[in-house]
């Protein structure tokens, strides 16, 4: 045997040693402090579940009294009659135009930003970013009843020229025409579903921006030089490394602007028409869950407050729901491409 080997290994072994019984000193000396860190964000988790439980206990225990009697009547119909003899809360109009005013909005608000994200991070030259950004992050401080103010003051006159265009146009288009259009035919008031569509997509694309714009910002910058050494279009590339990167960060950019749009109240409560249906017109007035709570709750006493508590818990629900569906749409894309989707 080789002396200068044995020597060696014996010295490989020494330092081993000694770094193992560092490292066990080591974990021995931070076991106190890394208990009590795990017990402190153990806690901080375990309060949000509280608070959310708590939310939902609560505001069901006030809704109980419409929801224990009239469960069928106030979920699967429309009719919203405080002022009957026998009061009629029906809950499924207020759901509608909540889903169809935070459709229209992501439908709107989702190519734009994108496209500034893109801008940001791609093609604006350097000087150019800083002001772009801040301009995007002002938007997002601009208080809802500004918004709301400019849409019914403002957007609603302009739009309602608009709208009778394109119901004159959509007309005769079978699913389009019914689509943009008002009941009765036209063009509308410009107080609508779709007027509250737009006025929400302004609000929440500097919340979808930010966080495309974080996302994108962290796709591998070897990636991307790599698909352009290979002849690849800056296009192209964004297609095959920046897209593909940034999908389970950007779905939940979406969803983050998906639950702003819905919970939104003065704004949406200002420009969307305050009128109870389900209609297929998106240039039709209609109304929203968090809309009418802010208009009819300082008035409400009895069954008719219990109602309106039960549109907040429906709303709280549908938030999970739509929360739920998310992750498991990002689940099965990270278990598409072989990542853990968190």
């Amino acid at each position: 045997m080789n002396p200068h080997s044995s020597t060696v290994e014996e010295s490989d072994r020494g330092v081993l040693r000694r770094a193992t019984v560092e490292r066990v000193g080591l974990r021995g000396r931070r076991a106190p402090g890394d208990a009590a860190f795990r017990m402190l964000t153990l806690g901080c988790a375990l309060v949000v579940l509280v608070l959310l439980g708590l939310i939902a206990l609560s505001t069901t225990r006030e809704a109980w009294p419409v929801l224990r009697h009239r469960t069928g009547n106030f979920l699967f119909t429309q009719t919203w009659n405080p002022q009957a003899g026998r009061p009629l809360f029906g809950s499924l109009g207020f759901v509608y135009g909540t889903v169809i005013s935070s459709v229209v909005a992501v439908v709107f608000a989702v190519p734009v930003s994108v496209g500034i994200a893109l801008f940001v991070t791609e093609y604006a030259p350097r000087w150019l970013r800083r002001p772009v950004v801040f301009l995007v992050d002002l938007l997002a401080a601009v208080p809802s009843v500004v918004f709301g103010l400019w849409g019914v003051l403002t957007l609603a006159p302009i739009l309602q020229h608009w709208f009778d265009r394109a119901a004159g146009v959509a007309h005769p288009i079978p699913i389009i025409g019914s689509l943009l259009s008002a009941n009765g035919g036209g063009g509308g008031s410009g107080r609508s579903l779709f007027t509250c569509g737009l006025i929400l997509a302004l609000m929440i694309t500097p919340i979808i921006t930010v966080i495309t714009r974080e996302v994108f910002e962290t796709t591998p910058a070897g990636q991307k030089e790599a698909a352009l050494a290979l002849g690849c279009t800056r296009w192209e590339m964004i297609r095959s490394t920046v897209f593909p990167h940034s999908r389970h960060g950007f779905t939940g950019g979406v969803l983050l602007g998906l639950g702003r749009a819905m919970g939104e109240t003065i704004a949406a409560a200002l420009v969307i028409g305050s009128s109870v249906q389900v209609t297929r017109h998106l240039f039709s007035p209609g109304d929203s869950m968090a809309a009418v709570i802010a208009n009819q709750f300082g008035e409400s006493t009895g069954d008719f407050r219990a109602a309106l508590i039960g549109l907040g818990v429906v709303l709280f629900v549908l938030t999970i729901i739509v929360n739920l569906i998310a992750r498991a749409i990002v689940g099965n894309a990270a278990e598409a491409t072989g990542t853990i989707g968190r």
